[in-house]
């Protein structure tokens, strides 16, 4: 997936306007709330948070050097998209038990010739059923490219931690997929 050009990217965020900072990240921030939440309008949500806490922040954090700039718009949304699965918790559970009551399950595309594009839907959807901290770290490094480091500063956890849980979302992932017969 692409990410930021980091060899457009200013060595410090006092060299560009805010705006400029905005444009250059908004794009994946959006591909990473949207990926953490499952939903695009929430992901538009919480990056605005995270936009408007640099706002409120901009005479602290316009002296920082680029890279510490970014791990702290992923940290802030991440921390936004964090608070916005607590607050809508309670709705995520209803919604699964309606699912579950309707019989719409994943499961059901055993022994069904998949295409491309239900293969990438599928997988997704695995993806979403992910544990929140395997799902973050899986998406961090495979859809953001980031770093194990980069992704220990963004989510706050040791590299150990990170590569621990890369391990467990993969070998998760690739056992539901297997099972459901995707791969």
């Amino acid at each position: 997936m692409e990410s930021p050009d980091e060899t457009k990217s200013p060595s410090r965020a006092d060299d560009v306007p805010m705006e400029t900072l905005m444009a250059t990240y908004e794009a994946a921030l959006l591909r990473y709330a949207t990926r953490l939440l499952n939903n695009a309008d929430a992901a538009q949500d919480v990056v605005q948070t995270a936009f408007i806490r640099l706002h409120e922040h901009w005479a602290e954090c316009s002296g920082w050097a680029a890279d510490h700039l970014k791990n702290w718009l992923y940290r802030t949304t991440h921390n936004a998209a964090v608070d916005y699965i607590r607050r809508e918790e309670r709705l995520r559970k209803l919604h699964d038990s309606h699912a579950a009551e309707t019989g719409d399950s994943l499961d059901a595309v055993q022994g069904r010739e998949l295409d491309a594009e239900d293969r990438k839907k599928l997988v997704l959807a695995y993806v979403a059923k992910l544990d929140e901290a395997e799902r973050e770290v899986l998406l961090l490094r495979l859809q953001e490219g980031l770093s194990y480091d980069e992704i220990a500063r963004v989510t706050g956890r040791t590299q150990g931690n990170v590569g621990c849980l890369l391990h467990f979302a993969v070998k998760n992932l690739g056992r539901r997929l297997k099972k459901a017969g995707v791969i």
